[in-house]
């Protein structure tokens, strides 16, 4: 699956989100997108995840991809909420029902 490819009406020419999807459908993929992102087996502060989604969005809005992220089970956070790690397991396509 090329999620470049899927994505192409939400991707500048840096391969950024110009914006996150309304469809559910789409907003998974570019989910998927944003979790290839994140480097593995590292931890992050809130804003040091902030400023890796500043690195691949153009409409400022890092908390909202924050939480998605979090709530799709892409991100693992401490419960104090204040480290956040990829999960071990990332959701595949499938396991999103997509």
């Amino acid at each position: 699956m090329e999620l470049e490819h899927i994505l192409r009406n939400f991707l500048d020419d840096n391969g950024k989100l110009t914006a996150f999807p309304a469809k559910r459908k789409m907003k998974l993929y570019a989910l998927l997108y944003l979790g290839q992102k994140i480097p593995a087996d590292t931890d992050f502060t809130e804003r040091e995840i902030n400023d890796i989604l500043l690195d691949w969005h153009t409409f400022a809005d890092p908390a909202t991809l924050r939480r998605e992220l979090y709530d799709y089970g892409f991100l693992d956070r401490s419960r104090d909420g204040k480290v956040y790690r990829l999960a071990e397991k990332q959701p595949t396509a499938a396991d999103l029902g997509i």
